[in-house]
């Protein structure tokens, strides 16, 4: 704890001997936060900082929580408005409301989970029915205070203080703690007793602040009667330019801003910033950029950052910023094009005029005012440009120029469209207009007045330099670049030349001319190009552009002091410094708050002294203190923090909700898409960038980029380890944090399953073993079966092939027996033929026998003996013995075809059977006792019988029959 508070000590002398001095022109910048941004209450009661630089506010609706990046809102029990916060810096933030007080702290999984300590108050004290409105937290004990009582909490037990009178509200000032009884004056608590504070009555009833103020003294900040200085012994009221204002407006609430100054909430108007010597500095309201008048609460933290809790938003206050703020909230003066002091006046040269105010100069010792801008008279129009010559304010405007006298102008040429002014030569002006350009000179008091106008050149000139050979650059309102060359008395163009793309410029238009270092340089979209007089081209200034990087694209360059130069790329701004011979130091980030806010192309920086600028935006204006801007940043960044990892497999829900190292969070395997949301608690203005690397996912660092969260999706099984840094400003880095997570197996991977998966490998074993001695058994009885089988098998084939040779055998007697009996079949049918063949010829040779006489033999003989013969040709008999041995060879081929064809008849039988055996027609006719012709005429009309197709051949179909 020593060494806590030492660190404490050390960082506090650091940050004052780093302070900054606040000005008292314009307002510091003020960052808005609001209810639509929080998505919060209204009012914010109280403000604290954890050790890890979270920003707490207790909000109506809750603890509210803000790391730069993301807002968080934690309710208390019963929906209790939160009216006090304080971070004890390890882990723990305690919160009061309404009869109920505690703390706050991370569970195993990242999420804040509240612990009430109303129970631990001694019951004869119950129950609390205050609001809790003061918290302390001093070393072991922390300290709550409401209006009835004062709760000391330390060792697990609650200690109570209560008195007489209510009290007001408690107050710690270094190691003293200070509290307030309504009518009765100050007390002050010590071992855990009041001690009363002699003459505290006279400050009356409402102190609302105490605050440490030089060695041993404390100011005493009263809500009606102002300031009062308490040095231990006496109080005296503190005579100031704030005490009229703070009892005026109410002072609400103080913080000490390490340094020299304090700053005073009121319930009035806003917020009050003094010095030591009670002088105000700065007055921010609603007018000059907070969100509302009434300060609810005040903290000041380690980055000096006003933080304030509103009566309806928060705003953070840069109060260390280099730059100053000045806008016209009411739209009086218009859009800004220009802007100068001169002789303790500001000027503003707008789209409606010339106006002006005055300039509080340093040694003003009174309270602050707000500008009070009035329209000079005759100056109606746009203002161009505001430049100072020799002690002479010129204005260059769309009906002239005019030269500028304190509240009056005076007309000095009726030109139109006076845009920049630059010295020439002789002591004498050249001006770039509408229409050309003009010289001025002096007159003999001292005046700029009109001397002529160059002649042979018309063109709209919007930059115009003179390089060392005395020739005149010109850049177009629109396009391209003109070189002049005046005679010299300077009233006309001698010589002049047009470039543009041809001739190695980019492009024809937004060309922009300027003196960079004393060396002509010309502007475009792609870079810095330079001339060079011998090739008379145009050719790109890369030493420059690499130096510049993205700021090598300027459309504007401004001189500031010395060799320093402002360079403006469409909105965006940086001061280089060319100071040192070879080196470009270039600082862009720290004027990051002014990108976008100046009028594109007419961007107008005016320098006021050696240290301070003046810049016009669209709105009014800024003031840079260079010193301040410049300053490198010599502090260490806070880690990175973790806020919020969720789930977004199937619907987007909350893993954790914090995590600083200790949370360890396991992802189901089927829930396994994640989004990791970080920041880094780093409040000031400037461009955060951050780098991620997973460990077991990804094989590198990635890319730096402004997003602050990463999603990644299907990740396998496995511990994860999160890294992230981060940067500002491109150049001062975050330490890396780590944050580990882990993907769960499947539960078919899970430790169970393992478990499962081993007995079931065992049992199985021992199931495989069992198997195979079953197994190894039943082969050997299945191989002796085989055996058996085959041996039966061998003599069963031993069986088969004797019996299939017998069949074959048979077969081949078979077969001998059929070839024995078509043999006996064709010679059956053979003799038959041959039978007849020798009846017909015994027929036809009785018609030539003759008796003894020598005479033929009669009719009736002829005919009984040719009816024998044809009985003998025409026997059945012999087709009986045919049709018997017929079927005997070819397996009742009769009855098939009977069976196949019942229509057919004995004859058609017989000439089927003839055709079975291939006998030519001859034979059959033979054998049929018929003619050829009768035997093709049967032929035929089989082939009906049969149906067979003209492309069959008959005997095939006998035979396949």
């Amino acid at each position: 704890m020593r060494k806590h508070f030492i660190l404490i000590f050390l960082l506090l002398v650091y940050i004052g001997a780093n302070a900054a001095d606040i000005k008292s022109i314009g307002v510091p910048y003020v960052q808005n936060y609001t209810k639509a941004q929080y998505q919060s209450g209204n009012q914010n009661w109280s403000v604290t900082r954890d050790e890890h630089g979270i920003m707490y506010f207790g909000n109506d609706e809750g603890l509210l929580s803000f790391d730069g990046r993301y807002w968080q809102l934690n309710r208390m029990p019963n929906g209790l408005i939160v009216r006090s916060v304080a971070a004890d810096g390890h882990g723990k933030i305690y919160s009061g409301g309404f009869g109920e007080f505690g703390f706050w702290e991370n569970d195993n999984k990242g999420f804040l989970k509240y612990t009430s300590l109303t129970h631990l108050v001694p019951k004869q004290l119950q129950p609390v029915t205050e609001e809790t409105w003061k918290i302390y937290v001093d070393k072991d004990q922390v300290i709550f205070q409401s209006f009835g009582a004062i709760y000391i909490y330390a060792h697990g037990k609650i200690n109570v203080v209560k008195a007489l009178n209510p009290f007001l509200f408690l107050f710690k000032t270094g190691s003293r703690y200070f509290v307030e009884q309504v009518d009765a004056g100050l007390s002050e608590l010590k071992n855990n007793k009041l001690t009363y504070i002699p003459g505290s009555n006279a400050l009356g009833s409402g102190v609302l602040s105490i605050l440490p103020f030089k060695k041993d003294k404390y100011i005493i900040g009263t809500a009606k009667n102002g300031l009062f200085v308490y040095d231990g012994i006496k109080i005296t009221p503190w005579q100031n330019q704030a005490n009229n204002f703070l009892k005026a407006y109410q002072l609400n609430n103080g913080a000490v801003i390490p340094g020299k100054y304090i700053a005073y909430g009121t319930i009035l108007n806003g917020i009050i910033i003094i010095d030591t010597a009670g002088n105000i500095v700065q007055h921010i309201n609603k007018s000059s950029g907070l969100q509302n008048n009434t300060v609810l609460s005040l903290y000041v933290d380690t980055e000096q950052n006003l933080w304030a809790g509103l009566d309806n938003g928060i705003d953070r206050i840069e109060v260390n910023s280099p730059l100053y703020f000045y806008f016209d909230k009411t739209g009086r003066f218009g859009t800004v094009y220009s802007s100068i002091i001169f002789n303790n006046k500001i000027y503003l040269g707008t789209n409606q005029g010339l106006y002006y105010s005055d300039w509080l100069s340093n040694d003003t010792k009174r309270l602050l005012q707000s500008f009070n801008f009035q329209l000079i008279p005759g100056s109606q129009g746009q203002v161009w440009d505001l430049s100072l010559q020799d002690g002479k304010l010129l204005c260059g405007h769309n009906d002239g120029t005019f030269q500028v006298n304190g509240a009056s102008i005076t007309k000095i040429t009726p030109l139109n469209g006076g845009w920049t002014i630059k010295k020439f030569n002789n002591g004498r002006l050249i001006q770039g207009t509408y229409n050309g350009l003009i010289i001025y000179r002096k007159d003999a008091a001292g005046n700029w007045v009109f001397e002529n106008k160059v002649a042979g050149f018309t063109q709209p000139s919007r930059y115009v330099e003179q390089d060392g050979k005395g020739q005149i650059w010109i850049s177009h309102a629109y396009k391209g670049i003109y070189k002049l060359t005046l005679s010299a008395d300077q009233k006309r163009v001698i010589t002049q030349k047009y470039y543009d793309k041809s001739s190695g410029l980019p492009d024809n238009y937004n060309i922009g001319v300027f003196n960079l270092d004393n060396r002509i340089v010309f502007s475009s979209d792609s870079g810095f190009y330079v001339y060079d007089d011998i090739t008379d081209r145009f050719y790109k200034y890369q030493q420059l552009n690499k130096k510049l990087h993205t700021f090598a694209s300027s459309n504007k360059v401004i001189a500031a002091i010395g060799k320093k130069y402002w360079f403006i790329n469409h909105g965006r701004v940086a001061l280089a410094d060319l100071s040192v011979p070879g080196r470009l130091t270039i600082d862009s980030n720290r004027f990051s708050m002014l990108n976008g806010q100046m009028v594109q192309n007419y961007e107008n920086i005016n320098l006021i002294n050696n240290l301070t600028y003046l810049i016009s935006v669209d709105d009014g204006f800024v003031i840079v203190n260079d010193k301040d801007a410049t300053r490198e940043p010599h502090f260490k960044l806070p880690p990175v923090l973790i806020r919020k990892v969720e789930n977004i497999t199937d619907k987007v829900y909350p893993l954790s909700d914090m995590s600083y190292g200790d949370a360890k969070i396991s992802i189901p395997y089927n829930q396994n898409n994640i989004r990791i949301a970080y920041s880094l608690p780093y409040y000031k203005q400037a461009k955060i960038k951050y780098q991620y690397y997973l460990e077991g996912y990804s094989r590198q660092w990635s890319d730096w980029s402004p997003q602050s969260q990463k999603e990644f999706t299907n990740l396998n099984r496995g511990t994860y380890h999160f890294n992230v840094r981060a940067k500002i400003n491109d150049e001062n880095q975050s330490p890396v944090t780590t944050f580990t997570f882990e993907v769960l197996p499947p539960w078919y991977a899970g430790n169970a399953a393992i478990a499962f998966y081993v007995l079931l490998l065992i049992l199985i074993y021992y199931g495989i073993r069992k198997y195979y001695l079953l197994k190894l058994k039943r082969h050997q009885q299945e191989i002796q079966e085989k055996l058996q089988r085959e041996k039966e098998e061998f003599l069963r084939q031993e069986a088969i092939i004797s019996e299939q040779q017998i069949v074959t055998i048979k077969n081949e007697q078979l077969q001998a027996d059929l070839a024995s009996k078509n043999r006996e079949l064709a010679n059956s049918a053979m003799n038959i033929v041959y039978k007849n063949e020798l009846l017909q010829k015994i027929s036809d040779e009785i018609n030539n026998f003759k008796d003894s006489t020598g005479k033929k033999l009669s009719e009736d003989q002829l005919k009984k003996i040719h009816k024998v013969i044809d009985e003998g040709m025409s026997d059945e008999r012999d087709w009986n013995v045919f049709e018997n041995s017929f079927n005997e060879a070819h397996e009742n081929f009769f009855k098939k075809l009977k069976h196949d064809h019942p229509d057919l008849v004995p004859n058609d039988l017989k000439l089927c059977a003839y055709l079975r055996m291939n006998m030519n027609s001859k034979e059959m006719a033979s054998l049929l006792n018929i003619s050829l012709r009768g035997v093709e005429i049967r032929r035929y009309r089989l082939r009906k019988k049969l149906n067979l197709p003209h492309d069959k051949n008959l005997v095939e179909f006998l035979i396949e029959l």
